[in-house]
């Protein structure tokens, strides 16, 4: 109860200039407290000591003026008439005009009268002969505001409906209330040995730099003052992580007795070679396994580098030491796809499995929950379905978590709980979306990772082409060809929520489009989200069997679905997928002995991301290397979804940047941890209370992963 009475901990709403409804548009940035508030930190910093009178202005960065807006209105630009919103502003000197090309007609009519006093900062571009400022900084100067003084001007992250002078406003607010409750959370020989700056004068600095700073290493984030404030925001990171770490090892877990004749055996019952990245993860599983603390293991494989059957290797040690396994999907076509496999691996192993979803009804389920509660059935595969108060286990002591970033952490606590006795389960993590080393270390820092770095003998890597609409006619050739030689085709459209009709729309028409060009010669089918199940598992039985020869769908066969003898993925739109997704929907062909194709259609009219996403495609199939250039482009926390996984979110750090910082912080967190598991030694008090802080009392979940 105390760490509430803290006064950072104060809700953010009861801010001077704040309230319940800013403070609703706030909590999506993750700020709810005061300590929040003042922990976001600028990301980039505009130079107003220097103003320029406007007929010395020229295009470039970082400029400043202050004028008198001489007009102001919707305006219309080019041939192609693009509405955009233009203010024209005047000084002694000159005139210059500024430029919006995403804007609130009514808010600007309101906001940018003629004869108003305004300062506007930013970057200026030469269109035609005349310089422009384009989505410039403003600040209106009121009769009463006198002049603005020149000075370094902090620019914050924003969210919708909040705006920079607000947020400079409300910031100075909180700061003027609490910066008195800012104080130390390192020791003092931890702060000397990493030079570490009081965080007082480091949020001082940052907020309100003085006129003297040097703005280039605050726009850098190369200050001692950004370097201190990245070290606390990763070590804090670390220690939850190390946390979490010291209390799985400290839990008490099932100590299996390794059988070799069982994973002979079972090697050399399938019907391939296993890769030698497979062997050797296997051996690190069996080595976790035999320990008496339970296994927290992250396995990471491309798609179709066969983690199923190292999951199945894994499970079948359990089975024979007289345990129970599980093996949970986020999707019924995945799940549907296990059970598949584990049918032709397992078929002369005269193990018992079951597979249970949504879809599981009547007497088959009522008899699949008797069987795992009086353990007659020790291996099931399945969905969300799996983690129902209903079903129980008798002896639960393996649980294997496909594409686990789909579940939450609370979801995936639930199923190591489903069992009577006193011992938890070892958890195997599966993932098809490569995490870079960076990542695996720092957010996943809990769990020992193992890598499938190598595809199944004689698979031959996807050809990917990038495509514009005019090479419409040879993509159609290219297909048809492939047709002939009796393969089959996936066409895949996005689906987003923001614009879900007319995206299935474009779906539909094209699947109309394609009938009109391929049929009756080769079959064409539209499979997307809105179908009922029947009618989505008798398409996707068809395609499987080889009836419909060309698949139209919405992005459903993401994670999923096995077709060898598909040969082609078309994606259309490609420019609106992310880099993951794409690498996803590529290793959805390749999967036979037959040269695949991944074919990108894009519209010309790509934002940067949009063509570092398709080159990277182009270039390579290796899934790390296309994660490393995925981690780049959207940053770490949109990466893995940190608020969905329940860690802290990053304000400052970028682990692209601060990887030295990093590597640092997390050997300082982990040697603490080492010393005082539970931080009970004084020094480490306000440690221990920072870290719940931080973790918002996620530090519970500590096995989960």
């Amino acid at each position: 109860m105390e760490e509430k009475k803290h006064p950072l901990a104060t809700p953010v709403q009861y801010v001077k200039g704040v309230g319940p409804a800013l403070a609703l548009k706030l909590a999506k940035m993750s700020i709810f407290t005061a300590a929040d508030l003042l922990s976001v930190i600028p990301i980039r910093y505009i130079d107003r000591r220097s103003i320029s009178p406007i007929n010395e202005v020229s295009s470039g960065k970082n400029k400043t003026i202050i004028g008198i807006i001489a007009a102001s209105g919707v305006a219309f630009l080019g041939f192609k008439r693009k509405r955009i919103y233009e203010i024209v502003v005047e000084d002694e000197t000159g005139r210059i005009g500024a430029r919006w090309f995403y804007f609130n007609q009514k808010y600007f009519d309101q906001k940018f009268k003629i004869g108003t006093k305004i300062q506007l900062s930013g970057d200026v571009s030469d269109f035609r002969g005349a310089c422009n400022f384009i989505h410039p900084e403003v600040e209106i100067i009121g009769d009463d505001a006198g002049e603005i003084l020149p000075q370094i001007i902090a620019v914050y992250p924003l969210t919708e409906g909040i705006y920079q002078k607000t947020m400079r406003k409300i910031i100075r607010n909180a700061w003027d209330l609490f910066n008195h409750a800012i104080e130390p959370v390192f020791p003092e020989s931890m702060a000397e040995e990493h030079g570490l700056e009081d965080p007082w004068r480091c949020l001082q600095m940052l907020h309100f730099p003085s006129s003297d700073t040097n703005i280039e290493s605050l726009n850098n984030h190369t200050s001692k003052e950004h370097g201190a404030l990245i070290f606390d925001e990763l070590f804090f990171l670390e220690l939850g992580m190390a946390f979490r770490k010291g209390k799985v090892t400290a839990e008490q877990g099932i100590s299996f007795a390794f059988k070799p004749d069982v994973l002979t055996k079972f090697i050399n019952s399938l019907p391939f070679k296993l890769t030698s990245a497979q062997t050797k993860v296997i051996e690190e599983i069996r080595e976790d396994m035999t320990k008496p603390v339970p296994m927290n293991r992250l396995l990471q494989g491309d798609v179709g580098s066969g983690k199923t059957v190292v999951a199945l290797a894994s499970a079948v040690q359990a089975i024979e030491n007289g345990y129970q396994a599980a093996i949970m999907a986020p999707t019924e076509i995945l799940a549907e796809q296990h059970y598949e496999t584990t049918k032709k691996l397992l078929f002369d192993s005269g193990i018992k499995f079951g597979l249970l979803t949504s879809n599981t009804k009547g007497e088959e389920r009522e008899h699949i929950y008797k069987s795992l509660a009086n353990g007659d059935l020790p291996l099931i595969i399945g969905t969300h379905a799996l983690i129902q108060d209903i079903v129980k286990f008798s002896k639960l002591g393996l649980v294997v978590i496909d594409e686990q970033h789909r579940f939450g952490v609370l979801q995936r606590a639930s199923i190591l709980n489903k069992t009577s006795f006193d011992k938890r389960p070892d958890l195997l993590i599966m993932t098809a979306t490569p995490i870079p080393r960076t990542l695996a270390i720092t957010f996943y820092g809990d769990l020992d990772v193992s890598i499938i770095d190598e595809m199944p003998k004689g698979r031959k890597p996807v050809l990917t082409r990038l495509y514009s609409e005019k090479q419409r006619e040879q993509l159609y050739n290219g297909m048809r060809s492939e047709l002939k030689n009796n393969r089959q085709i996936y066409v895949v459209y996005p689906l987003i929520e923001e614009s879900e009709k007319l995206d299935l729309k474009n779906a539909t028409d094209m699947a109309k489009q394609l009938a009109e060009v391929f049929e009756p010669e080769f079959k064409v089918a539209l499979l997307h989200g809105k179908m009922s199940g029947d009618l989505k598992e008798k398409t996707m039985d068809s395609f499987k069997k080889g009836i419909i020869k060309i698949l139209v769908t919405t992005s459903v066969v993401e994670v999923g679905v096995d077709v060898p003898n598909a040969s082609v993925m078309v994606i259309e739109h490609a420019e609106r997928f992310g880099l993951s997704q794409l690498h996803q929907l590529r290793g959805r062909v390749g999967r036979g002995e037959h040269q695949s194709y991944c074919i990108l259609m894009a519209d010309y009219k790509r934002s940067d991301d949009a063509k570092k996403r398709l080159s990277i495609m182009v270039e390579t199939n290796d899934g790390f290397k296309i994660a490393e250039v995925d981690l780049s482009i959207r940053g770490p926390g949109e990466f893995l979804g940190t608020k969905q996984a329940g860690l802290p979110p990053f304000r400052i750090a970028d682990l692209g940047r601060d990887i030295g910082i990093l590597s640092k912080a997390r050997e300082a967190a982990f040697k603490i941890i080492k010393e005082d598991p539970d931080l009970r030694k004084p020094e480490h008090h306000k440690l221990k209370e920072t870290l719940n802080i931080r973790w918002a009392g996620k530090l519970d979940l500590a096995f989960v992963g």
